[in-house]
């Protein structure tokens, strides 16, 4: 029974976990999909979805929020390249999405140990799923009035030479 247990605890001590998560963290928003075991990639979408979320707020709030963001992001980072990337290209990229920020895809088991392996990626970066979705075409307005209308040739005149 799991009663009260939030947290996986990896088989790790505090610390180590909580660096091993910043240190995924960061490797992810780097490369926008990293390889790893199915409970890591868990522990990990639990941890990196609270602080998308203070990043993509950065643009509804005063300076002094949007700081305050930023700073506990990086203490929870720890790189500022990471935190940069993440307030820039990810937050804007993922701006009008209200959740969901990450998907998990089932890989199957490693050779050596048999562990369970998962692909965690940024569900906006990927282009094969969101092929599916019809992009935003941009409609060009056509004038009729532009157009230079050409006289009209005269029908040829059809005879009938049977008839006759």
């Amino acid at each position: 029974m799991r009663h009260g247990k939030k947290v996986n605890h990896l088989g790790r001590k505090t610390a180590h976990r909580k660096a091993m998560l910043a240190n995924m963290a960061c490797s992810l928003i780097e490369h926008k999909r990293i390889n790893t075991t199915v409970a890591k990639a868990k522990a990990l979408k639990q941890f990196i979805e609270p602080l998308v979320t203070k990043s993509k707020a950065e643009n509804n709030t005063t300076t002094v929020e949007s700081t305050h963001n930023r700073r506990i992001v990086f203490s929870r980072l720890r790189s500022k390249e990471a935190v940069a990337e993440l307030f820039g290209d990810v937050a804007s990229k993922i701006g009008d999405r209200p959740g969901g920020y990450t998907r998990i895809i089932k890989l199957g088991n490693r050779l050596g140990d048999n562990a369970d392996m998962a692909m965690i990626e940024l569900v906006d970066y990927n282009e094969l799923y969101n092929a599916g979705k019809p992009a935003k075409k941009k409609s060009t307005r056509r004038s009729r009035r532009g157009k230079a209308s050409a006289p009209a040739a005269p029908a040829p005149e059809v005879t009938n030479s049977e008839e006759e």
